[in-house]
């Protein structure tokens, strides 16, 4: 099945958005980076993507963005430098904080989530709701976090998840043509 992109999304980079089968991306969401969301994979209304051509979004197989999270893989930096874009060729000494933002296989973050440059969750994590992720956060594979600060609340149930994404798989493969 082809993906579900709504004609209600702004896309700055049309050349680098990739969105694998069966994967839907809903209405009002805001993408300014390359982009690659992979099969099986949701990313609900109202969110935002964004860093520029120079940074890449990743979501994974049988993953979900909620509505109303914001994933950032470039910020400026508030503590050093002034919080504006700067016209091209203007250096005066803005130093972005800057880095990719990948998302795992079999993960979730929740509504209202905050995600900041440079982190790489791990297949099969999930982040609560209204949680904030600081730039280049370490997580430990098949956990849940959560909170503002987040912090690492339990593991996730691992065999139950792949046996779910198992049955997915077998549901949707292409009927064998009896001999």
């Amino acid at each position: 099945m082809k993906p579900i992109v709504s004609r209600n999304c702004r896309v700055r980079y049309h050349e680098h958005f990739r969105v694998g089968e069966y994967s839907v991306v809903d209405d009002y969401c805001y993408f300014s980076t390359m982009v690659e969301v992979g099969r099986f994979s949701h990313i609900a209304a109202c969110c935002t993507v964004a860093g520029g051509r120079e940074t890449k979004f990743t979501l994974g197989d049988y993953s979900s963005v909620s509505s109303g999270a914001r994933i950032f893989c470039k910020s400026n930096d508030f503590v050093n430098d002034l919080a504006v874009l700067l016209p091209r060729g203007v250096n005066i000494g803005d130093k972005p904080i800057a880095g990719n933002v990948s998302i795992g296989n079999m993960c979730g973050v929740g509504a209202n989530s905050v995600i900041m440059p440079g982190n790489e969750i791990p297949d099969g994590t999930v982040v609560g709701a209204l949680s904030f992720v600081p730039a280049e956060y370490m997580f430990k594979p098949w956990s849940v976090y959560a909170g503002s600060p987040i912090r690492l609340l339990k593991k996730r149930n691992k065999s139950r998840v792949l046996k779910q994404a198992k049955q997915l798989e077998i549901l949707l493969s292409p009927k064998k043509v009896s001999e």
